[in-house]
């Protein structure tokens, strides 16, 4: 099914998952759409391998946590953030590497404090390679982490390769 690209999220400068200057990260970027999902695309490199080709379960793990926590930013914004509280994951399919790949999160429940969520990676031809899903503090930057925007470089960061629609 086809969704239109609402906004992309910003990125950060050293994020293991979104930093743009981390030369063993993955460089992912996050985009919000119009059912209320984030889509994540990034490469995994043979930085991020485990078994020869293959990508490391703890990377797979790493961007469906951040994929469906930054769900939390179109519901609440950018001044409240998800900090995973706990997370279950299902691997199904091995995730190659040199490939594009695409991790989809969203909110599946919440009360005054929390939010849940849920999400997959899927491989190029639309299987779902891993599923998670995970519960999430809600706490406003400043009570996570001394996160200065400008030091740690917050923001959009424009792709020639940014897409306006995406097949799910």
């Amino acid at each position: 099914m086809s969704q239109h690209v609402m906004r992309k999220q910003p990125n950060s400068k050293m994020c293991l998952v979104c930093g743009m200057k981390n030369s063993l990260g993955l460089k992912a970027f996050f985009y919000e759409l119009e059912n209320g999902e984030v889509l994540a695309i990034f490469h995994p490199r043979e930085e991020h391998q485990s078994y020869p080709g293959r990508m490391h379960g703890g990377i797979a793990s790493a961007i469906l946590d951040e994929t469906i926590g930054r769900a939390g930013m179109i519901k609440y914004g950018e001044d409240m953030w998800g900090v995973t509280l706990e997370f279950h994951i299902k691997f199904r399919k091995p995730i190659p590497l040199d490939a594009e790949v695409r991790a989809v999160g969203r909110i599946t429940g919440e009360n005054r404090r929390s939010f849940e969520g849920s999400g997959e990676i899927l491989l190029a031809d639309g299987a779902v390679a891993v599923e998670g899903r995970g519960r999430f503090l809600k706490l406003p930057i400043d009570r996570i982490a001394d996160f200065d925007v400008n030091e740690q470089e917050w923001r959009v960061v424009p792709s020639r390769e940014d897409p306006q629609e995406v097949d799910l």
